[in-house]
């Protein structure tokens, strides 16, 4: 486990959260197709646009036509423009003498998942919607809550017995155990009592690898809220600027890249210092530029997200 599986666990988990609240605060398909459209769509057309005629124009070994003709490239457009068929990570003649060869944009490999997502959310939320009209025990609530149970236990069992494709099922337990935490939210404190007795056994657990990874699973959605709305939601102040989060996701990447072609060798404190300034700058043009416009087009179906109670 790297630091950057963990990464896309909370990113899995805080979508669960979010995007359910999306969805039951708007209690229509549509408005929510819509919405998840104009959040993801234009800001990763623009960044498939810079991987392509401006990085990938920069640094292709190929004659500039013979680049912008090739199949390769078509490919790379189409799928991370759709997301519906996988995403592409290499344009022809990029990046091939880099560490991590031909390579351009590896974070997108996400993007398809979190879209899977939304819609099996989407389906099973007006499957209850239908159902709950003949049925009145069937809730959102209580459904939600077996499927974040049941998607917990299979990502479990799946790890001990793999039989299931293990990105899905990792993936779909961390965003189905956020949209538990969502509905449930009403119920469940967030003590520091029970954070400051969670966090050292999931630091001890790591002496045995498989039990830390049973800790992991079971803790890591309470760990991650208690940061997140105690003391007081500081740490979720940083958006009052901007939300920046997203464009340093997209653009990351191809502008690491960028730095390892033009700097060989570089050190990683270089690499870091770097990458980051460059690829906040553009995450501030994304969002200033792009994705705030693009939002507010979505404005009359707009929400605000309750905390879990906090003691």
């Amino acid at each position: 486990m790297t630091w950057g599986n963990i990464a896309v666990d909370i990113f899995f988990i805080t979508s669960g959260f979010l995007i359910t609240s999306s969805y039951i605060s708007r209690n229509n398909l549509t408005a929510f197709v819509w919405a998840r459209v104009l959040r993801i769509y234009p800001a990763l057309v623009m960044a498939v646009i810079f991987c392509v005629f401006i990085v990938g124009l920069w640094f292709t070994t190929f004659n500039k036509w013979e680049y912008l003709l090739n199949n390769q490239t078509h490919k790379f457009i189409l799928k991370n423009t759709t997301l519906f068929f996988g995403i592409e990570g290499q344009l022809p003649g990029v990046f091939n003498n880099v560490p991590w060869k031909n390579a351009v944009n590896g974070s997108l490999w996400t993007l398809p998942y979190e879209v899977k997502m939304y819609a099996i959310l989407a389906v099973i939320l007006s499957f209850i919607a239908w159902l709950g009209k003949w049925i009145n025990s069937i809730t959102t609530k209580n459904t939600l809550f077996l499927v974040g149970l049941f998607s917990i236990t299979l990502h479990i069992s799946n790890h001990f017995q793999p039989i299931l494709p293990e990105k899905f099922v990792r993936l779909f337990s961390m965003f189905f155990i956020g949209a538990a935490f969502y509905v449930w939210r009403d119920r469940i404190r967030l003590s520091s009592r029970w954070f400051f007795i969670i966090l050292p056994l999931l630091l001890v657990s790591t002496m045995s690898k498989d039990v830390y990874f049973i800790f992991y699973c079971l803790f890591l959605p309470y760990l991650l809220f208690y940061v997140a709305y105690v003391p007081s939601g500081h740490v979720r102040k940083f958006n009052k600027i901007g939300d920046y989060s997203y464009g340093m996701y997209i653009y990351g990447f191809p502008v690491q890249q960028t730095m390892a072609a033009i700097i060989p060798d570089i050190s990683v404190a270089i690499m870091m210092t770097y990458s980051f300034g460059i690829t906040l700058i553009l995450s501030i043009l994304s969002w200033h530029l792009i994705e705030k416009r693009f939002i507010k087009m979505k404005k009359p179906y707009g929400i605000e997200i309750r905390p879990c109670q906090s003691k």
